[in-house]
């Protein structure tokens, strides 16, 4: 062989390793993504419930033995192309509960709504395994009284 055929020969091999090693490093990460312990989160939500053209929902995010409660906005169907939304100020409360047992807390705000889902974040506690909680959302405007919506879920751990 000649020096250039080598020459070609040593570049083409470098290459080559060099591509082995890029290809090899994904799998490498993915290994170690993979081994990563995650924390599952369940939810469990009440159904929809309509009140003036919104679409109310209460949820309890359970990680373990703890529990978040969430509350959601949203337009109870499609927005009229002749009649677009209007931005509207809530007044939103949240609380929680241990069923027959201590109140996790209560939060009250205003929130802004205009079209997409708005989440309102509520009362955190820390709650024996097996027992169950309550959380109750309500949703009031100017004209409006509320209509609450509630869910109860178990704490499994």
């Amino acid at each position: 062989m000649n020096r250039r055929s080598l020459k070609g020969l040593t570049l083409l091999a470098a290459g080559t390793a060099t591509a082995g090693a890029l290809m090899a490093a994904p799998a490498q990460a993915a290994t170690t993504a993979a081994t990563t312990t995650a924390t599952t989160t369940a939810e469990t939500c009440s159904p929809w419930s309509l009140q003036s053209g919104l679409a109310t929902q209460v949820c309890a995010a359970i990680t373990g033995d703890s529990v978040q409660f969430l509350g959601r906005v949203g337009l109870a169907g499609p927005p009229s192309p002749d009649f677009p939304p209007q931005p509207q100020v809530l007044s939103t409360t949240l609380s929680g509960q241990v069923a027959g047992g201590a109140s996790l807390g209560s939060t009250a705000q205003n929130v802004n709504f205009l079209a997409s889902t708005v989440t309102v974040t509520g009362p955190t506690g820390t709650v024996a395994c097996g027992s169950t909680v309550s959380g109750t959302f309500a949703v009031t405007k100017f004209g409006w009284g509320p209509s609450p919506v509630t869910v109860n879920a178990t704490v499994a751990c």
